[in-house]
């Protein structure tokens, strides 16, 4: 039997991430063959990938590609915000976002049947992340994307890794990325006030007329109250009607007129936006082993 040396089991932790004793038992299995020891820590891998697999991921990262007026937005999360700083899954990341932008997949099931291969994975970009599941031991799931290809030229902005914008755009680029900086800080939900959806204009009518009718005021004066706010509302979140971020002076409106640019389009995306993160207490779990241990003493 080969001797299975401590620099080995060094170079096979290094390429998979496994830890020592099971890179050591991988390459005692495998005689000292290293291929063999990898792909053996892949199958165990992978089964340590689908007991990840139904955990939830509220944490990750937008990413963003662009070539010409072609482009896209993603965002892939994963468990914890340590694996956000690893460098396997960022490079997963910007890679999806490329694929999306080149191929135009239809669905997140269309973008992981892709051609893709890394850190030994392959040969789909869903079997590199289900293989990174194993090896970095946290699920992680592609979760939402927008592909752009259109006559518009395309500005990016992105706030660390947790918030991505990208915009339509025809005119100044600075102005356009002035644009996305403002919406990564302000979230904007339209364009103009027009574009605003019903659904939120009807749940901050039913808030606004909750808090008139309590004044105690006449219909009339109620009625006109509650459409004050609305108006208010529908300029605080649409985005021609802000006040930029980096002139109180103006609206980027006013700011993009004076800059000669348009605005077609934006898509933002901040991290784990409606996922339900679990919130683990402590205390109670705490409590709950002690209370289930006085009842078997």
């Amino acid at each position: 039997m080969a001797a299975i040396t401590a620099s080995m089991v060094a170079e096979l932790r290094a390429k998979t991430d496994a830890p020592m004793m099971e890179c050591k038992k991988a390459l005692t299995e495998a005689e000292g063959d290293m291929a063999k020891a990898e792909e053996l820590l892949r199958v165990k891998l992978g089964s340590k990938a689908g007991k990840a697999s139904s955990r939830v991921t509220a944490e990750g990262v937008v990413t963003s590609f662009i070539s010409g007026n072609t482009g896209a937005l993603l965002e892939v999360n994963c468990e914890t915000d340590f694996v956000t700083k690893n460098d396997s899954f960022l490079a997963l990341a910007q890679a999806a976002a490329k694929l999306v932008a080149e191929h135009n997949p239809a669905s997140i099931e269309a973008l992981g049947a892709l051609a893709y291969e890394q850190d030994s994975f392959g040969p789909t970009l869903e079997d590199v992340r289900k293989g990174l599941i194993g090896k970095i031991g946290e699920n992680m799931s592609f979760r939402r994307f927008k592909r752009f290809d259109g006559a518009h030229k395309l500005a990016a902005y992105l706030h660390g890794t947790r918030i991505g914008v990208l915009v339509e755009f025809d005119g100044d680029e600075t102005a356009a990325k002035d644009v996305a900086m403002h919406v990564a800080a302000m979230k904007p939900v339209a364009l103009t006030s027009a574009d605003v959806p019903a659904d939120l204009i009807e749940k901050e009518r039913s808030v606004a007329a909750a808090k008139a009718a309590e004044s105690g005021k006449p219909a009339d004066i109620v009625t006109k109250m509650v459409e004050g706010s609305v108006q208010k509302y529908l300029k605080e979140v649409s985005l021609f009607d802000q006040t930029f971020v980096k002139n109180d002076k103006q609206t980027v409106e006013q700011m993009l007129k004076a800059a000669n640019t348009k605005v077609a389009s934006f898509t933002l995306y901040v991290v784990g936006e409606g996922i339900e993160k679990k919130v683990d207490d402590f205390a109670a779990e705490v409590a709950a082993q002690v209370a289930a241990a006085k009842q078997t003493a």
